[in-house]
């Protein structure tokens, strides 16, 4: 789920800080990463179990959306600055708070890293940006700071710098970790009092934060935007803490083809019957990044040839502005390619697919699928998961001989309904018949059927049976063309209760035997 907030920006020429910041609870120990390619990063370490999270911007520039995206999953929070192409080339200068027992990375290109205090690892990355370290006096960490073509300085008490360029140091027990690596930057190690750790008080309002009180049209906004209250200079407009993003695509009930020409208006959204007022809209056209995630247990080499063949027509299929990455899986998941728009690449990769050794551990590859796309830095576009399996996991009862997945198929279910994307599965026919209590039983043919079904109801997707092998390419084709129809809406909860209960999502959509099918709810974690 992503969390988005926005900056009021005046009419001045100076940079603005917004004093109010937003608050993300965090788990103990858990991990903060913060990516800004736009500005610099200052960061400091408190005793509170939450992170802030605060900008400042330059005051005349004027953004269509909110540049910072919060992508919270509870023991991992990520904070990332992005540009969208019709904003002005503006700083965008991030200032975190963070919990003492996290874990941190922080990386900018050009933009500084300053850090005040130590959590229980660190690590710091710029490629040509300054980085400055604050430790508190008596910290225990074992500290290396690398710079290829900067300097490394220190006034640390009996850690001299004998190197320029390298800078190693283990300070009492080492218990905290600080790695900082920069291409041209400057690194630099100052001391301070160790009750100089910020304290916040505990009950810390929840922020008030603003935005623009013009906002411009990003791409697949409707033909207006959604209204705001006429507000001056400095006010606040509104709080956007929190987003639940929907997908659906919408068909027409008679012909089964796909609406590609709906606008933000067609549609009126209901979270448990109360109507929620839609905040973001992404059109049909708005890219798409796909996990093409195969099944090669038990293929042959002339399986894996067909297997090949429908993968090129699948990135044939897709559309210049998707990226796509390939993934496949028998024994453990292997990463073919990794996200790319490039299509030589991709069909250079594909070909090198050969076939894999080890049992079917289908719920453990979906779960690696679905954290290969959160983690990718680059993740501010809609996401598809595009799964091709007979579904015979080894746990499941009367599949020959195997040893399953580490996952439950309840817990991969899970993981599927949170996830952000959709996911649509193509169920292969392998069934053949048994002639003894050795071979995979009928039933288990079934069960891999309909989990196969059920995860894509989970997911927001499409089932799709496919009875050949020969028939497989033209299935990812039309998973392609209803990826096509898929539209996207942002709101926020009227129910702000994260009470962990599920909560059902209806969509209404204006048009004669138009139908949106998609997920049916989130749990409200």
């Amino acid at each position: 789920m992503f969390l988005f907030f926005g900056l009021l920006i005046p009419v001045s020429s100076r940079s603005i800080r917004v004093d109010d910041d937003i608050r993300i609870d965090l788990s103990p120990g858990g991990f903060v990463k913060i990516d800004n390619k736009f500005g610099s990063v200052s960061a400091e370490v408190w005793n509170n179990r939450f992170v802030s999270v605060s900008a400042s911007v330059p005051a005349d520039a004027h953004l269509s959306r909110s540049p910072i995206l919060l992508d919270n999953r509870g023991s991992v929070l990520k904070i990332s600055v992005i540009r969208l192409p019709q904003d002005p080339v503006v700083a965008v200068n991030l200032i975190v708070k963070i919990p003492d027992t996290a874990r941190l990375e922080i990386s900018t290109n050009t933009g500084e890293i300053a850090l005040d205090g130590l959590p229980a690892q660190a690590v710091l990355k710029s490629v040509s940006g300054n980085v400055q370290s604050k430790l508190p006096a008596g910290v225990d960490a074992k500290i290396k700071a690398q710079t290829t073509r900067g300097v490394v300085t220190s006034d640390i008490s009996n850690t001299p710098v004998t190197d320029d360029h390298l800078f190693q140091a283990k300070l009492g027990t080492a218990e905290k970790g600080l790695d900082i690596q920069s291409q041209s930057g400057q690194i630099s190690f100052t001391t301070t009092d160790s009750s100089a750790v910020a304290d916040k008080p505990a009950d810390l309002k929840q922020p008030l934060l603003i935005g623009p009180d013009s906002p411009g049209r990003p791409a697949g906004v409707p033909d207006k935007p959604p209204e705001t209250d006429e507000i001056s200079e400095g006010d606040v407009i509104r709080v956007d803490s929190q987003l639940v993003t929907i997908n659906m695509s919408v068909t027409d009930r008679s012909t089964n083809r796909g609406f590609s020409d709906l606008h933000q208006s067609d549609f009126n959204l209901f979270e448990d019957g109360q109507q929620q007022q839609i905040v973001q809209f992404d059109s049909a056209s708005a890219p798409f990044d796909m996990i093409l995630l195969i099944d090669l247990s038990g293929s042959t080499k002339d399986v894996v040839k067909l297997i090949r063949v429908a993968a090129q027509r699948f990135i044939d299929a897709t559309r210049p502005a998707d990226r796509i990455a390939v993934i496949t899986f028998a024994g453990e998941a292997t990463v073919v390619s990794e996200l790319t728009a490039d299509r030589a690449i991709l069909r250079q990769r594909v070909e090198t697919i050969d076939t894999a050794r080890g049992d079917t551990k289908l719920y453990d590859a979906v779960d690696f699928s679905i954290k290969h796309v959160l983690s990718d830095n680059k993740k501010s576009r809609r996401t598809a998961v595009v799964l091709m399996s007979d579904g015979l996991d080894g746990t499941i009862p009367g599949v020959s001989g195997q040893q399953g997945s580490r996952h439950t198929y309840p817990e991969t279910l899970r993981s599927i309904q949170e996830f952000d994307g959709v996911l649509y599965s193509l169920w292969l026919n392998t069934e053949y018949q048994a002639f003894s209590p050795l071979d995979t039983q009928p039933e288990a043919f079934d069960m891999g059927h309909d989990r196969m079904k059920e995860m894509a109801d989970a997911g927001g997707g499409v089932f799709y049976e496919v009875d050949k092998l020969t028939d497989l390419a033209g299935a990812y084709e039309q998973v392609v063309a209803d990826l096509g129809t898929v539209y996207s809406l942002a709101y926020r909860p009227s129910n702000s209760l994260r009470d962990g209960k599920w909560r059902s999502i209806r969509i209404a959509v204006g048009r004669s035997n138009a139908v949106a099918r998609g997920k049916r709810g989130y749990y409200a974690n």
